[in-house]
């Protein structure tokens, strides 16, 4: 019984790779740039959709269909800017406010909020539209095969990607606090209106942060698919939820934080689905995020951290 808990256990921090690389884009769309951008997920099922289309009708390999999809999740991403907070500023915001789970939410806020909504729609459609059927294939790298480490079995494709992902995350976090414009990129998290009178050209840091978001979410695409050998509608759902539940859980705005809640969110969901199958994982996905959004509502606060982004 003991060894069969820890076999789920370490299942499910492997499976927490991935889910970090999403949660990481959403918390530095979220957390650096304070949006809340619901069409995160649409992206990157169209971007997907895309690759999948190379790769059936082209044939091209797995690298070419990587940049394919990164680079078509970065402009969808760019795409969503444009229409939905190229003209949001903070610094501008009227005195109107909606009360919402996250807190207090500025009315011309709430209406970008249901902006990215539409978008996400708009962006699904495209998507089916493009592709009909359910079920497309993606360039397949997963692992059959396990190798032993003492009594315990691991899939070399699920520690390969928690290892890149741990590896993405600290380079981030390392980008962030050394270099020029992630130390402007984090001033322009704190206070857009400071960023603005130290003489930060904000529009440049926002999309700098967009690009950012989205290559990571690219990023995570490509390695969820990957392993998985197919994309089906629902992906655009998933890599919300997903995302959504981690950078709720480690607090948005935290480089650790998202990584802790994906380590939580994994090793639930193993354990839920080793109990009570696919049905259970699912159910403990959304119990996770419900417990997320209820906290932040007791708190009532927006849940960004006040520092900006951190990793301490």
């Amino acid at each position: 019984m003991m060894f069969e808990f820890l076999q789920r256990t370490l299942e499910g921090l492997l499976e927490a790779g991935p889910y970090a690389l999403i949660g990481l884009g959403l918390t530095i769309g979220f957390g650096v740039l304070r949006r809340v951008n619901l069409a995160f997920g649409a992206a990157a099922l169209l971007a997907a959709y895309l690759g999948s289309w190379l790769h059936f009708r082209w044939g091209l390999p797995a690298f070419a269909v990587w940049l394919a999809v990164i680079g078509s999740t970065v402009l969808v991403g760019l795409y969503a800017e444009w229409v939905c907070y190229n003209s949001f500023d903070k610094s501008t915001m009227g005195v109107r406010r909606l009360i919402s789970v996250f807190g207090i939410l500025d009315a011309k806020e709430a209406s970008v909020i249901a902006a990215s909504f539409a978008l996400w729609m708009q962006l699904e459609q495209i998507a089916v539209n493009f592709q009909p059927s359910h079920l497309h294939p993606f360039p397949d790298l997963s692992s059959n095969s396990y190798f032993f480490w003492g009594s315990f079995s691991l899939r070399p494709d699920r520690l390969s990607a928690f290892i890149f992902s741990l590896g993405l995350i600290s380079a981030v976090a390392l980008w962030l606090h050394k270099s020029r414009a992630g130390l402007g990129l984090r001033a322009f998290s704190d206070s857009h209106a400071a960023a603005q009178m130290c003489g930060m050209n904000t529009s440049h840091l926002r999309y700098i942060g967009t690009t950012l978001s989205y290559t990571i979410c690219g990023i995570a695409s490509c390695v969820v698919l990957s392993m998985d050998g197919q994309v089906t509608p629902m992906f655009g759902m998933w890599v919300l939820l997903k995302g959504m539940t981690c950078a709720l859980l480690g607090g948005l705005g935290s480089l650790r934080g998202v990584l802790g809640g994906a380590m939580l969110l994994g090793i639930t969901e193993s354990h839920a689905q080793s109990l009570w199958g696919p049905i259970g994982r699912d159910a403990a996905t959304w119990a996770l995020l419900l417990l997320a959004l209820v906290n932040q509502a007791r708190q009532n606060s927006y849940p960004i951290n006040s520092a900006g982004v951190q990793y301490e």
